[in-house]
């Protein structure tokens, strides 16, 4: 038996779920989640309809050691909430400072569970940074109180190209400083 290790990624414990690495066994439920045109349309990098294969790429990019984004889990299952709830990621920038990001099953919106997330990662700050960054389709604003909840201030309008939707979206740019 062959047990996958992501390597300088920890488990990070919330109350409701354990954020855990990415593994190979996750495939199917990424793939039939992130499938949800709910869930891509809200991503910057989420196909929809979800080409075959995407999943497999996907974990294998979360697992690569030479990774520049760290993506983990919203695993429910020892609180019986599920295996895979969600996804959260950071993504290493320079001077010490990291860009999270993050999508929810549909099941499970507005149940906290993003913010429960987002804080989780903030105080672990796996990265060590000093600077968090984020940003938010306009049309989504309960993913932008998610990070005013958790301290991030906002800096501004931007747009970035969503693959889903085939366009670029107007985003809402945030911060947060660590240190």
């Amino acid at each position: 038996m062959k047990l996958d290790q992501i390597v300088n990624q920890p488990t990070i414990d919330a109350d409701r779920f354990t954020l855990r690495p990415v593994r190979r066994s996750d495939v199917g439920l990424l793939s039939m989640y992130a499938g949800d045109k709910r869930v891509a349309w809200n991503t910057t990098d989420i196909p929809h309809p979800l080409p075959p294969g995407a999943g497999e790429a996907f974990v294998e990019r979360a697992m690569a050691e030479d990774r520049r984004e760290d993506v983990w889990v919203m695993d429910g299952s020892a609180s019986g909430s599920g295996d895979l709830l969600g996804v959260i990621s950071l993504t290493r920038m320079d001077r010490a400072q990291s860009e999270i990001g993050y999508w929810i099953v549909p099941a499970f919106w507005n149940s906290g569970l993003a913010s429960e997330a987002v804080r989780a990662l903030i105080a672990a700050n796996p990265h060590d940074a000093r600077t968090l960054f984020a940003s938010v389709f306009q049309d989504n604003p309960a993913s932008a109180r998610v990070l005013t909840n958790a301290g991030f201030a906002y800096i501004g309008d931007a747009e970035i190209f969503s693959v889903a939707r085939n366009s670029t979206v107007a985003t809402w740019t945030y911060i947060l400083q660590l240190s």
